[in-house]
């Protein structure tokens, strides 16, 4: 069994950014600069927003927090998010979900300037990524095919179950899986609450990501052997301590030892998510001519 180390792969990808952003400065041209918006004070907000802009910090890039109070109206936030549509020194941005329950984040994801959303949750992104034009792809997906690549993980030909099917990761992840790329060529499963006999599914699985929310939710008799399974979740759960601590979609300690590779909670995935939003922003600054799907 290999684990999937999104953390070391982070880190190599840091390095990268950090040289060609040092060759963008010995030129003298503009140095990339992402903008968060932060509504309200929910605590794992601040906590993942601050990690986002450290990363920054870490690798070059210009980082700036606009923080509203959760009293903000629909209408007021729409004019902060047209503001940076129009600031030419932004290069990117994205407003940290969730919102508070009186804003739509729909309407706000529709405001952004697609050439901006470094998300990749714009409609115009979203359709874009279809149809494999130049396009930001999702940070998560985009993050998991990073991990794909970087392992040499042979997707061509697989079946791939993705488990979930949020418009953030599962939807997406869908159809990157089943796209005609290296990191490709799947046939894709996108299951979810509503599926039928979900472990014969499952266990048909080359590759399953799984990305539903819930703790341990894939157990050992739900993986075929040699698998290679990769954990979007982040639930936080309660020990007999008192205490908490983060755990994924899959009970890894059952599951991991069935594996050719797996991806560890904390330090797989949710390590290439922020990566990817740097990535994202870099092409962002780079114009669009040099973005691309991979």
């Amino acid at each position: 069994m290999v684990l999937l180390d999104g953390k070391k792969i982070a880190e190599d990808i840091k390095i990268e950014l950090r040289q060609a952003l040092a060759q963008i400065q010995d030129a003298g041209e503009k140095v990339p600069h992402l903008a968060t918006i932060l509504v309200g004070d929910m605590a794992a907000s601040q906590t993942y927003v601050r990690n986002k802009m450290k990363a920054c910090e870490e690798v070059g890039i210009k980082a700036s927090l606009f923080h509203f109070p959760a009293t903000i109206t629909a209408e007021e936030l729409v004019q902060k998010v047209e503001k940076l549509n129009q600031n030419p020194e932004i290069d990117g941005f994205f407003v940290q979900l969730p919102l508070p329950a009186h804003l739509n984040a729909e309407m706000i994801t529709l405001a952004i300037d697609p050439r901006k959303d470094v998300d990749g949750f714009h409609p115009e992104n979203l359709g874009k990524m279809m149809l494999d034009l130049p396009c930001f792809l999702p940070a998560t997906p985009f993050g998991i095919t990073e991990i794909l690549r970087r392992y040499n993980i042979e997707t061509s030909g697989k079946n791939c179950v993705v488990i979930g099917r949020s418009h953030i990761v599962g939807m997406p992840m869908g159809l990157l899986m089943s796209r005609n790329h290296p990191q490709g060529n799947c046939t894709v499963t996108v299951a979810h609450s509503r599926t039928k006999n979900l472990k014969e599914v499952t266990r048909n699985a080359d590759i399953l990501i799984v990305a539903i929310g819930k703790a341990d939710f894939v157990t050992a008799d739900m993986v075929k052997e040699g698998a290679v399974i990769i954990d979007v979740g982040i639930n936080r759960v309660q020990t007999t301590d008192g205490k908490s601590k983060i755990k994924g979609d899959v009970h890894f300690e059952s599951v991991a030892p069935k594996c050719a590779y797996i991806s560890p909670v904390p330090g797989g995935v949710g390590s290439t998510t922020v990566i990817a939003l740097l990535m994202n922003t870099f092409r962002a600054a780079k114009g669009k001519k040099e973005l691309t799907t991979s």
